[in-house]
């Protein structure tokens, strides 16, 4: 099985931690949150990750390669201007679509979430993609009829709000970063280069692709995207280590 991991951004809500270290690289533990992430996918049967690069991308080319890949085969997909994750994901399509269905995670992203789950659930609905949600109470969230399928997002801070035309939302979920993406997806790309994978994902909903949110509201999750929440994550992680 693939893998994609968005690598990208600059990070620029951490400050001075992100300036002169990607995110991918930011200190959780005592090692980088790729190596986190490169692991849970591999203990998940990854055998390929392909990840995009743009800010600072040669230091995590130096750390991967200072580490031999984590013994795994990655690939990487160079981005001059930050393509977003649609774009992004799109760019990287030599490297994931002639396969089956292939996982994508954020890079800031530490998770407990059963990833071997999530993929059967993808299976088992023969969706095009599969969104790990939770029900964090944040505002911004993603629509889901009552079936489970992705219909609309909602911005409550900016008061914005999009649904399919004829979908009645049945509950909004917070979006964890990760998700199982069918190669099919590729063919409901837009002509541009730089979108969002939600964008995508409404379109091909719209075309009546099923689009599944599978539900993981039991299992730890934080995203690095603030120094406040890379402390408490590192808490998390010093209460919760084994002695020895």
């Amino acid at each position: 099985m693939k893998a994609m991991i968005f690598a990208a951004g600059r990070g620029t809500r951490l400050k001075r931690l992100s300036e002169n270290c990607p995110k991918a690289l930011l200190d959780v533990g005592g090692r980088p949150i790729l190596a986190y992430v490169i692991e849970k996918l591999k203990n998940a049967g990854v055998t390929s990750i392909t990840i995009n690069l743009h800010y600072l991308g040669d230091k995590i080319r130096e750390y991967l390669s200072e580490n031999n890949f984590f013994d795994i085969e990655i690939n990487f997909s160079e981005e001059d201007e930050l393509l977003d994750t649609g774009g992004g994901l799109k760019k990287a399509a030599p490297f994931l679509k002639d396969s089956g269905p292939f996982f994508i995670h954020n890079c800031d992203v530490y998770s407990e979430i059963d990833l071997q789950e999530l993929k059967d659930t993808h299976q088992a609905n023969f969706a095009l993609a599969t969104l790990a949600v939770q029900n964090r109470g944040s505002s911004r969230t993603l629509l889901f009829d009552k079936n489970n399928l992705l219909i609309g997002w909602e911005n409550r801070d900016k008061g914005t709000r999009f649904t399919l035309k004829g979908r009645t939302p049945a509950q909004a979920l917070s979006f964890s970063g990760i998700h199982v993406a069918s190669p099919e997806i590729f063919e409901y790309m837009p002509g541009e280069d730089k979108f969002s994978i939600i964008k995508a994902y409404l379109d091909a909903a719209e075309k009546g692709a099923a689009i599944y949110g599978h539900r993981v509201d039991s299992a730890y999750w934080i995203d690095i995207g603030t120094e406040e929440k890379l402390k408490k994550l590192n808490k998390h992680l010093a209460d919760n280590t084994l002695p020895g």
